[in-house]
């Protein structure tokens, strides 16, 4: 009898690649009695074409996570790779042109320009880069992201939905090999969130763009191949298929325990999003800051004054 030979494993090369990795990295802020680490020694990779969730209390330092990855700024010690790039060997100006022409960003408060239509938004990064719009792309993303008819209009005379769907295309117009998007549902409802999320989970399954967001919400997170815990710096979870492993009830612990007394953090199966048996082992880390000043992290901190006007 003839057998099926084993197939051999994959290759190096077969395997997906980190396009975004962060080696050893480390934020400080203040100094003295208000330095706080916002992130201590974290080291992560981020396939190409995946998308992945940042998630974590307030203050636990997902936000200058994402800032550092995106290169809005540049952490006390550490490095940071977009492609091929090092982000640490990059002068300011390197640095702006590879943010314009590699990275895609999308904001909760939209950052578009009021005195501009949203057809005019759209090509912004291309305007900026010297780049002629590819006709075919812009037709695409303005009809996929229903805004053909707002094309001619000011932000002042679209809704928040419609806002953001003009950032989204902004971000995307570009062809950008990663997009960060910080909480870019938390001012839309739910229909308008589920059209973003989906269109983002799109762009990563059907495109191959690699999509990194931060978020409170487990619903979307729920979007994402993979979801980053963090807690006081640390990555302390990283969960697969988080739509089965992540709940609503989970996240909602995170915001409500006091640094003082923080219980650990137990994931509890909600409706719709059950968690399979031995997951609780892997979620119930305990969350215990090592220094707490409540205002001294960047979490708030608004990175669109160091970015020039393309996104």
């Amino acid at each position: 009898m003839t057998m099926n030979p084993r197939p051999n494993p994959p290759t190096r090369s077969a395997l997906p690649s980190a396009i975004v990795s962060a080696t050893n990295l480390v934020k400080m802020y203040g100094s003295g009695d208000t330095l706080v680490c916002a992130l201590d020694d974290v080291s992560v990779n981020f396939a190409a074409g995946t998308f992945t969730a940042i998630m974590g209390p307030s203050g636990s330092g997902k936000s200058t996570l994402m800032h550092c990855l995106a290169g809005l700024d540049r952490p006390t010690a550490g490095s940071v790779v977009v492609g091929n790039t090092r982000l640490e060997n990059l002068d300011d100006n390197n640095l702006t042109k590879l943010r314009r022409d590699e990275i895609g960003f999308i904001f909760q408060s939209f950052n578009l320009l009021p005195t501009h239509t949203a057809k005019e938004n759209i090509l912004l990064p291309l305007k900026l880069a010297g780049r002629r719009a590819d006709k075919a792309l812009l037709e695409q993303l303005v009809t996929s992201l229903s805004l053909t008819r707002r094309m001619n209009h000011l932000p002042s005379q679209m809704s928040g939905g419609e806002q953001q769907r003009v950032a989204v295309a902004r971000a995307l117009i570009s062809q950008p090999k990663v997009i960060f998007a910080d909480e870019p549902t938390g001012a839309l409802d739910s229909r308008n969130s589920t059209r973003l999320l989906e269109y983002l989970r799109e762009a990563s399954s059907v495109r191959g763009q690699t999509i990194i967001m931060v978020t409170h919400d487990a619903t979307a997170a729920a979007f994402a191949d993979r979801a980053l815990v963090l807690a006081d710096g640390h990555i302390i979870d990283d969960i697969a298929d988080p739509a089965r492993h992540l709940t609503a009830a989970t996240v909602r612990t995170w915001d409500t325990r006091t640094p003082a007394a923080a219980p650990p953090l137990v994931a509890t199966p909600t409706s719709g999003l059950p968690l399979p048996t031995g997951h609780e082992t892997a979620t119930t880390q305990p969350y215990a800051p090592r220094r707490w000043t409540g205002n001294a992290t960047s979490d708030d901190a608004q990175p669109a004054a160091r970015m020039n006007g393309a996104n």
